[in-house]
């Protein structure tokens, strides 16, 4: 099943957005920040996949896993990871703090503005990958253009925001943040070259892996729902295909057409009973 792209408007976002996307945007009210796929029928799934395009810096934020997101009604937390398909010189990840703080500095510097400084901020290249696990503090600057893959809850804690007119929720961030440095083990670097598929995500809810041969990495794990993502070529399952800029879902048990030239794709891989709509 093709999934339909939904586009959403965020201050931070583009009003011109990259290749394959180009155009979409210029009927928009505001500016294009993410595109959403979903089920044509709007029917839940357990995994969600969008596009990021960043022209501004994101709030300073943080997602609640699990246990936290359910004690306080919602449907689950939300572990993320991204996919980095383009970076303008000088575009930064801020990914965990410089230094692990208590939960009273953490409010105390968000509340001032000096968590921004207490970010550790990176410099960013196309290809690196960056497994974001809830709880983790993070933001972005401009010139970003990112895949990401999330857990299919639309839930954002922020710490500070520079300013704009928006809700805060510093009483659920604190609470949930890890306000600790970033493990620099889960930034890792897809290498086109190297194995057909290499692993990347491991979350309990589901997996992200690399693949240049997407037939074989259907055919081991045809029990499991699938997200495709192509970067290159056409995948095509159901007689639908999809080419860079679109996504493919797999139910659980349906096949893949065998390749008819190069592709690689990013495959998100559900985990557990909830694998199906």
């Amino acid at each position: 099943m093709k999934l339909v792209p939904t586009l959403y408007e965020k201050p931070w976002g583009r009003t011109e957005l990259p290749s394959p996307f180009d155009g979409m945007a210029r009927n928009a009210d505001g500016p294009i920040g993410e595109i959403w796929f979903e089920s044509p029928d709007r029917r839940y799934l357990p995994v969600l996949v969008k596009y990021l395009f960043t022209d501004a810096k994101l709030s300073v934020q943080v997602h609640p896993d699990d246990d936290h997101a359910t004690a306080s009604g919602l449907l689950s937390g939300k572990n993320e990871c991204w996919y980095i398909t383009a970076a303008e010189p000088g575009a930064m990840l801020g990914l965990g703090l410089t230094r692990s703080i208590s939960h009273e500095e953490l409010k105390a510097a968000a509340l001032d503005g000096s968590i921004e400084a207490l970010l550790n901020w990176r410099s960013i290249s196309a290809g690196q990958f960056y497994v974001v696990p809830a709880g983790t503090i993070h933001a972005m600057s401009g010139g970003i253009s990112l895949i990401e893959f999330q857990q299919n809850v639309d839930v954002t804690y922020r710490l500070y925001d520079y300013g704009r007119p928006r809700e805060l929720h510093l009483g659920d961030a604190v609470a949930v943040a890890q306000a600790a440095p970033y493990p620099e083990e889960n930034v890792l670097c897809v290498d086109p070259d190297g194995p057909v598929e290499q692993p990347l995500a491991h979350f309990p809810q589901f997996d992200v892996v690399y693949s240049r041969d997407v037939w074989s990495s259907r055919a081991n794990r045809m029990e499991r729902a699938m997200w495709v993502v192509p970067l290159a070529g056409e995948i095509v399952a159901g007689g639908e295909g999809a080419v860079p800029g679109e996504l493919l879902y797999l139910a659980p048990n349906e096949e893949v057409e065998p390749p008819q030239g190069d592709m690689a794709a990013l495959i998100g891989i559900a985990i557990g009973d909830e694998i199906s709509p």
